[in-house]
């Protein structure tokens, strides 16, 4: 089992930045992949972006340029860093981990951005 814990939601407002973290811990040996994915209200979730034990990252269209994944292996954390942050970028945010072959999941820390 891997537990997930997600923090560094909040209200900002548009342009301004949020960092998110996401630490994991329990059988976290073969983690291969951690992610971070969104959901809106009334949309279906999806991939912010992801990175892999050995740093290789990949985003959604909608972040590029503006959101930064990075992982501290010796901390078992993976961070999100959202600049400019846009009024449609609100959504729980959650945190992902593929070990093993199963899926893990955090509860998730909601970010609001006020036009």
């Amino acid at each position: 089992q891997v537990q997930l814990v997600e923090s560094g939601g909040g209200l900002v407002q548009a342009g301004e930045s949020l960092r998110l973290s996401c630490v994991a811990s329990g059988n976290i040996s073969g983690i291969i992949y951690m992610g971070w994915f969104r959901q809106a209200p009334g949309k279906q979730r999806e991939l912010v972006a992801r990175i892999s034990k050995v740093g290789n990252s990949n985003y959604a269209d909608s972040v590029k340029g503006r959101f930064t994944i990075s992982r501290d292996n010796a901390k078992n954390t993976v961070y999100l860093q959202m600049n400019m942050l846009r009024p449609e970028d609100t959504a729980v945010y959650s945190c992902n981990a593929i070990n093993n072959g199963l899926i893990f999941w955090g509860e998730g820390t909601r970010v609001t951005v006020s036009s």
